[in-house]
């Protein structure tokens, strides 16, 4: 030993202060220091201190180096044999002034030179003295150490129990684990004897001394649970510091890291060894020890922290930090150090499956009663947070794998399962599908014994194999429970299967669809899983039958109101449960009568009062009645089948007085209609009234103080859901905290409920639309109060999240936000309240508020698929709108201030889609956004923004179009043309149905008002024109242009243009618009468009060689429009065609005159080109003219005697009615055709057209011959407007030829001289021309002359000829219907009158008559032309105009013609078919006070022609009867007796010998 081994001893005397004085290592030496002691005794005499023996040498000696060295080696072996190992260690000084012992080295503090001299110091003298004792020096030395480590702990003067160490203490330890490592690395520690020197007072060790142990690798944590030989002990002990570990880690301390360290290590350990897959056969004991202990300590932490969470703990308390810390272990990140994932995944099934196994008390009794208190908002936090955890690192197929083998095997804790089940679906993007019912074709199912009794039932369900080789998916578990319940009657499967489901639907819309729903997908048909066998129907209603007993009534409400489907041969297995059903209900006093019309069947809560839910009802009935306007069926359905709460409950709710409003409100207009429908007893009604006429005299403040306690009940929900959305606001912005997002939600979602007081699932929409009136949007103060409080924390929540990230890195909040708001009852309030926001506060909106309801709109069309129809009233079409649809209706452009919210909003929403959905889910975002509002954002880029109209430069792809609108001030403007610049938007532009065409851009543009537009009228035009002649019109068909053709593009505008008139009818903002053409309001400068690009197609070059001309391009949309329409002779058909009529008379009035009369060539002798006009004139104008005469625009538009305007005519586009004056713009823009001017549209009439051929005369008379036969109509017009015709048609024809008026406008000219000179005193001319025409113009002048009587006029025929009479007897008919179609046609003479007058001279004269009763389209000549001039409708009702004469007949006369039986009998049959079909009540209605009041009723005029028929037949001749079988067949089903009439006269004729009188004689 060197020199500075052995430093100079120093002598100290013994005494009561030197014992005082004593360190702690002598006063608890082990065995070996007690044999040393001994050994000292044994010498005999008084042992002396080396201060005494050395005190005589006074002098120090000199020494050379070998004498120090001889001095050294004599000093260790006197200190080897004499001296005492405890005292060396007590009295060996370091360097001078300082002692060197075992109790300074572990408080020692400096450097470590000293630490490592006294260590090697101290070693040896172990070594030396475990020789001496005969023990190893190893287990000698972890005696002493271990006698340290227990002294150490027991220092500290806080009494147990504890388990960390204070400051000192860890200091204290630091020096003693250093010497102990130094032991260790010279060999001379053994850590199984250190070990069980510990558990020997394994009372007195603190946990963290023994974790430090392990974290300075002197004894590992398994090594010393694997020394004791005692396994519940040990668990026991490790349990219980576990635990106050827990506790101390959440208290508030400086060493809570410690403590956090200290709990993960131990974990790591106990996992690792407790669930690996390959024991280590290394160990000093059996691997499958050191397995269990791990296994019992981690089940007896979290049976404890169960147990402390079923006690109710409270929140701060010391156990609930306890076990909040220990549920805390199970995040991912504390099994980062462990290299393989299998055994923290095996310990968190095992956990799984302990929690779902945990004291199985309940019954399934007790699970279908208590289910609804177990939802996932009622679980505790620390438990669903638990569940979290352990669903983070299985995926959904093994959750449910694993639940159902648990389930099959094990008895359970039904409260944990159906908790873990709500965690489940709330918490896992895909498990919507968990309850999904698949409805597959089921086999025969087999015998099986049925279930004996819930109550009795133990909580396990064994023995239920649903598939071999792998678990089923959470997309078919619950289907593949009701396979496997009716394939082998398995009632545990049958249980299983409904508690899910349930349990499912009690987590809203944001999880799963209702009860309600489910139940009829699973057994609501015949492919349900029911339906294959009587078997099967037995099991099932047995299965309903003994679940009674516990049912809430909602499922039995549910059963009742939407059984399974069950064959009518089995019904009575059906009839049978809803009776025990309702008996059941009848205990509860809930009665399936007293439900409310409308009420949620879905919910699982308690039965609403019948008193709240009539309110409901009837604000539900108002709300269906202003959308349709009649009585709701549900409340006439309620008035016959379920009268007891239609007349107790819902009558009284609906009749509460109140003060009535002047003009009757959808209350009142409903009241009324269910009053005259005698749906309301008279003396409730008399009472109602009596209330309302009294409730005014109350004094306002009285209702005022009502109005303000309603709503004070619900404050405190408010306050609670205020709450919870302040704090979805602190996980939305903390990437650490959206693990808790989706249970924040569920939060809110209860809060929710409470506050709407919604029912507990509330998301069946049971195929029902939103009602939604665009025009005046209705919703509740509290509900508007909601609302606003959901939206505003959206928007602030969304503006929030994304100054910490962008969209698609922000989570899934805002979907599950808004699934949370797509609720039966608070959908309507939702699309309500942002129907007020956008369509009528629009411009108030900031910015954030724009953004915000933009991505919720992205949102809503993410769900659309789960949301209903939504049917919106006035302004818009009442029609079913998907939601995401609904804001091309909020979103008009017509003004500046509409169109900049629309822009913004569009630019929001699109940037919002293209930032939240990555490339490769662009066919999600291609769907949440609704193609009107992509085609509105480039329709109003375009218009607003002229560089983009030119070829895009592209934008860097780094740059977010997201990011402008996250700055505090939003740039609309640079956010627009950020995004105008995207790929990514031009890759979505290129989807079919996404891309702005020119039937899209003109429908957008009509809408605009000029007089409050953002552009100028020079900026208009200028951008028209640019969009129609450079962006359209040279653009491929297949992008939505025209190809360069401009025909093609005036028919698009012609069409779009007669869409959007006739579609602004319901957007008129007035409520006393004309019908016709009053409520279209829009951009006039589209007509004018029109008008320019007709004129440039009229002076366009003429068709090559002789190649036949084809027809306008104007008839042929006017063609296939006419064509889609229904045919019919109903009001609204009728109506419909005239409206889409007079819309084509409107836009031919408003271009030239050519496209009624074309051009012949100036080398050409052909009349002008009127096929197409004629047509539509005998196909369509025909049927709405007036007593056979067009109106006067459209007849002078064809001879045009009035010069032609170019502007469009006012009516077509405003309320003005005429045409208006062509208004032109003081300047062009430039562009392709840079002045289209009006005056180049040419005045070319009939006359104009003619004077353009080589000769103007025979052109003008081929023309109107033509019309003779082609379209007479229009000349029997000319003959009634004559007299302003024929000026103008002189002046005209005069400025194009010096030559008289065409020989056929001449003969015009003399039929109507004619006919003036019959009512005149002198002598009538002879009839010139046609007998047809000059009838016509004879009747016109009658009309015109309104005489009491003609019979003189008619005298001045005589000798005009029989067919003159004919035809104005034809007219006169034509007049005599018109007068019941429209009365203020008759004139001071009454067309009865007139056509008695003329059948009287024809029967004088011996004039057959009949014939004009018997005319078709088949008739040559006469018969065709005036078929021609006669309305189609009123040619229907000759049989009316015919028995309506049948006073006026001369019997005698007319049974002597052979046509008379025929024709009566086929105009009797008529009457009756148009009484059957309705028709002759609407000519009675609208001939009110007209010529047939005196002729009675419908009914009194078929009487009168049945009558006279019968007495009529008898006396005809028998050529009669000569087709009397067409006849027979006619009268088979109308009228029995008529046809019995015709039979016997037929059999008398025939063999007239049988009704002989008999020769008796």
């Amino acid at each position: 030993m060197g020199a500075r081994a052995c430093p100079r001893p120093m002598g100290r005397k013994r005494g009561p202060e030197s014992e005082r004085r004593r360190p702690w290592l002598v006063r608890d030496m082990s065995a070996s220091q007690a044999l040393g002691a001994a050994s000292d005794l044994g010498q005999g005499g008084c042992r002396r201190a080396w201060v005494e023996l050395l005190a005589g040498r006074v002098k120090r000696q000199k020494l050379g180096p070998e004498g120090e060295q001889k001095v050294r080696e004599s000093a260790v072996r006197l200190l080897r044999s004499h001296l005492n190992l405890g005292d060396l260690v007590l009295e060996v000084e370091g360097p001078p002034g300082k002692q060197l012992c075992l109790s300074r080295l572990i408080d020692y503090d400096g450097p470590g030179a000293h630490i490592d001299l006294s260590s090697s110091l101290i070693g040896s003298a172990l070594r030396d003295q475990a020789a001496q004792l005969g023990v190893p020096a190893a287990v000698l030395c972890s005696q002493v150490v271990a006698s340290g480590l227990v002294r150490v702990c027991e220092a500290d003067a806080v009494p147990p129990p504890k388990v960390l160490l204070t400051p000192d203490q860890r200091k204290k330890l630091s020096s003693l684990f250093e010497i102990a490592q130094n032991l260790l690395a010279q060999s001379m520690f053994s850590r199984l004897s250190f070990c069980q020197e510990l558990w020997k007072v394994q009372n007195s060790l603190l946990l963290e001394a023994v974790w430090r142990l392990h974290v300075q690798s002197i004894v590992s944590l398994q090594e010393l649970l694997e020394s004791h030989a005692d396994s519940q002990a040990v668990v026991a002990w490790l349990s219980r510091d576990l635990r106050l570990l827990c506790e101390q880690t959440e208290a508030p301390c400086k060493h809570a890291d410690v403590a956090r360290a200290m709990l993960a290590d131990f974990v790591q350990m106990l996992v690792s060894r407790g669930f690996q897959k390959n024991a280590d056969v290394r160990g000093t004991v059996d691997p499958e020890w050191m397995s269990q202990v791990a296994v019992a300590v981690l089940e007896r932490m979290l049976a404890s922290a169960l147990e402390a969470l079923a006690a109710g703990i409270q929140e701060g308390s010391a156990a609930h930090k306890a076990v909040s810390c220990w549920f805390g272990v199970f995040s991912g990140h504390m099994y980062g150090s462990i290299i393989s994932t299998e055994s923290p995944k095996r310990f968190f099934c095992h956990t799984l499956t302990q929690i779902l196994t945990h004291k199985p008390v309940l019954k399934v009794s007790d699970a279908v009663q208590m289910q609804r208190e177990w939802s996932f908002a009622r679980t505790p936090p620390l438990l669903s947070g638990l569940y979290r955890r352990l669903f983070v690192i299985l995926s959904p197929e093994e959750l449910v794998g694993h639940l159902q083998e648990v389930l099959e095997t094990q008895e359970v804790n039904w409260q944990h399962v159906l908790s873990c089940v709500s965690t489940l679906v709330i918490c896992l993007p895909d498990a919507q599908q968990l309850v999904n019912v698949r409805i597959e074709a089921l086999p025969a199912y087999p015998a099986g014994a049925l279930w004996t009794a819930l109550c009795c039932r133990p909580a396990r369900v064994p023995a239920a194999r649903l598939r071999v080789g792998r678990h089923p998916g959470p997309e078919d578990w619950v289907s593949r429970l009701l396979t496997h319940a009716f394939e082998s009657c398995d009632l545990d499967s049958m249980v299983l299967a409904f508690l899910v489901a349930r349990q499912a639907a009690l987590e809203g819309p944001a999880a799963f669809p209702s009860y309600a729903a489910w139940f009829q997908a699973a057994f609501g048909s015949a492919r349900g899983f029911h339906g294959s066998s009587k078997k099967a129907l037995v099991f099932l209603f047995k299965f309903l039958s003994d679940l009674v007993p516990f049912e809430a009534p909602r499922y039995l409400q549910v059963h009742i109101l939407h059984p399974p489907l069950v064959p009518s041969k089995y019904r009575t297995l059906l009839t049978d449960y809803v009776a025990l059903a309702r008996t059941r209900l009848a205990d509860l006093k809930v009665s399936v009568e007293n439900m409310g019309l409308y009420e949620d069947l879905s919910s699982a809560g308690d039965v609403t009062e019948p008193r709240c839910q009539a309110a409901q009802d009837v604000e539900k009935a108002i709300m269906v009645f202003e959308h349709t306007g009649k009585i709701p069926a549900a409340v006439l359905e309620a008035s016959i089948f379920r009268r007891s709460y239609y007349l107790s409950h819902f009558l009284p709710a609906l009749l509460t007085p109140r003060v009535l409003p002047r003009v009757p409100d959808s209350r009142a207009a409903l009241i009324e209609s269910l009053r005259r429908a005698d749906k309301i007893p008279p003396s409730l009604y008399s009472t109602y009234r009596q209330a309302c006429s009294t409730v005014g005299e109350k004094k306002p403040e009285d209702a005022a103080s009502q109005r303000e306690v309603e709503p004070s009940c619900k404050e405190e929900p408010l306050g609670l859901l205020t709450t919870a959305l302040r704090e979805l606001r602190a996980s939305v912005t903390d990437p650490t905290q959206r693990d808790a997002l989706l249970a924040q939600m569920a939060v809110i979602s209860e809060q929710l409920r409470s506050a709407l007081g919604l029912g507990e699932d509330d998301s069946d929409f049971e195929g029902a639309p939103v009602q939604l009136s665009v025009r005046a949007p209705k919703l509740q103060p509290w509900e508007q109060r909601v609302v606003d409080l959901l939206l505003t924390s959206f928007c602030q929540n969304l503006m929030a999240a994304s100054s910490v990230a962008p969209p698609d890195r922000q989570g899934p909040w805002a979907a599950h936000f808004v699934r949370t708001l797509c609720r039966r009852r608070l959908l309507p309030a939702l699309l309500s309240r942002l129907c007020q926001l956008l369509h009528h506060q629009g411009p108030s909106l900031s910015a954030s508020h724009v953004v915000g309801l933009a991505a919720l709109a992205v949102h809503l069309g993410e769900s659309r698929s789960a949301l209903p129809e939504v049917h919106v009233g006035p302004p818009t079409p009442a029609r079913g709108l998907p939601v995401p649809e609904l804001f091309d209706i909020l979103l008009p452009c017509r003004t500046q201030e509409s169109s900049a919210l629309c822009l913004k909003f569009c630019t929001a929403a699109i940037s919002y889609s293209l930032c939240k959905f990555s490339p490769q889910s662009r066919d999600i975002s291609y769907s949440c956004l609704s193609p009107g509002l992509i085609k509105k954002f480039q329709f109003m880029v375009f218009r607003w923004f002229s560089e983009a109209r030119d070829p895009p430069s592209w934008e860097d792809p780094a740059s977010s179009p997201w990011r402008p609108l996250c700055l505090p001030s939003v740039d609309w403007q640079r956010a627009a043309l950020c995004l105008w610049k995207q790929r990514t938007l031009r890759e979505l532009l290129k989807q079919e149905g996404l891309h702005l065409t020119y039937r899209d851009w003109l429908q957008l543009e009509l809408e605009i008002q000029p007089e409050v537009d953002s552009l100028s009228d020079t900026e208009r035009q200028d951008f028209h024109q640019w969009a129609i002649h450079q962006h359209f019109l040279p653009a491929p068909s297949a992008t939505g242009g025209c190809d360069g053709d401009l025909e093609v593009a005036c028919a698009t505008l012609v069409d779009v243009l007669m869409d959007f008139c006739q579609s602004s009818r319901s957007y008129d903002h007035s409520e006393n618009s004309d019908l016709v053409l009053g409520g279209c309001t829009g951009n006039r400068d589209i007509f004018s468009r029109l008008q320019e690009m007709a004129a440039d197609l009229e002076q366009g070059p003429a068709p090559l060689g002789h190649a036949a001309p084809r027809g306008h391009f104007l008839f042929g949309v006017f063609c296939r429009r006419l064509q889609a329409l229904a045919r019919g002779w109903d009001v609204a058909s009728r109506l419909q065609r005239q409206q889409e009529l007079l819309m084509c008379k409107r836009i031919l009035l408003g271009l030239p005159p050519s496209v009624l009369v074309g051009s012949p060539r100036l080398e050409q002798l052909a009349a002008p080109d009127c096929d197409d006009f004629f047509h539509l004139v005998n196909s369509e104008l025909r049927n709405f003219s007036h007593d056979g005469a067009l109106t006067h625009d459209i007849t002078a538009h064809f001879f045009r005697v009035i010069s032609f305007p170019s502007a469009p005519p006012a009516s077509l586009l405003t309320q003005t009615p005429g045409l208006g004056p062509c208004v032109r713009g003081s300047s062009r823009g430039p562009g392709p055709r840079a002045n289209p001017a009006c005056g180049r549209v040419s005045p070319q009439g009939l006359l104009n057209a003619c004077s353009r051929s080589r000769d103007p005369s025979l052109a003008a008379d081929l023309t109107l011959t033509a019309c003779q036969t082609q379209c007479p109509l229009l000349l029997t017009s000319a003959l009634l407007w004559w007299p302003h015709l024929e000026p103008e048609l002189h002046r005209r024809w005069r400025r194009c030829s010096q030559s008289p008026l065409p020989a056929e406008l001449r003969r015009l000219q003399e039929a109507r001289h004619f006919a003036r000179s019959v009512l005149s005193p002198l002598a009538a001319p002879p009839t010139p021309g046609p007998a047809w025409l000059c009838a016509a113009a004879l009747h016109f002048v009658i009309r015109r002359a309104g005489k009491e009587s003609i019979r003189w006029e008619l005298g001045q025929l005589d000798g005009q000829g029989e067919e003159l009479l004919v035809f104005l007897f034809f007219f006169s008919l034509m007049g005599l219907l018109s007068s019941h179609l429209t009365p203020q046609a008759a004139g001071s003479l009454k067309p009865l009158d007139v056509c008695a007058e003329v059948l009287g001279c024809l029967q004088r004269k011996r004039v057959s008559w009949l014939p004009l009763f018997q005319l078709t389209e088949t008739d040559a000549g006469l018969g065709r032309t005036l078929l021609r001039l006669a309305p189609d409708h009123q040619v229907r009702l000759l049989p009316l105009a015919f028995y309506s004469l049948l006073s006026y007949f001369d019997e005698d006369a007319l049974l002597q013609e052979d046509a008379f039986l025929h024709v009566a009998v086929n105009m009797y049959l008529k009457l009756v078919g148009l009484f059957v079909a309705g028709e002759t009540g609407a000519v009675w209605t609208l001939a009110h006070g007209g010529d047939l009041q005196a002729q009675g009723d419908p009914v009194s005029l078929i009487t009168n022609a049945r009558l006279f028929l019968l007495q009529s037949i008898p006396r005809c001749p028998k050529r009669s009867f000569s087709d009397v079988a067409e006849l027979l067949g006619a009268s088979a089903d109308c009228d029995p007796e008529v046809r019995a009439a015709l039979l016997s006269r037929q059999q008398a004729v025939l063999d007239p010998d049988l009704y002989q009188a008999p020769r008796l004689f």
